[in-house]
């Protein structure tokens, strides 16, 4: 078995992973990994979204050739 550990969440939250986990026919553990890695993703969207900076603008519109 793979390292494991115990981390408190409320009774609400955990009923509602579980539940989760039994329509998704996984276990707990991948419904959780799975959720880390969406937020994850999100927060790399959320920086991909910012505005570039002139000299990023600059380097992308330089001249390949």
């Amino acid at each position: 078995m793979a390292d494991t550990t115990t981390i408190r969440v409320s009774r609400a939250a955990r009923d509602s992973l579980n539940e989760l986990a039994a329509k998704r026919g996984e276990t707990l553990t991948d419904t959780v990994s799975r959720a880390v890695r969406l937020l994850q993703q999100e927060a790399m969207g959320v920086d991909l979204a910012v505005a570039l900076r002139e000299d990023e603008t600059a380097w992308l519109d330089a001249d390949a050739g």
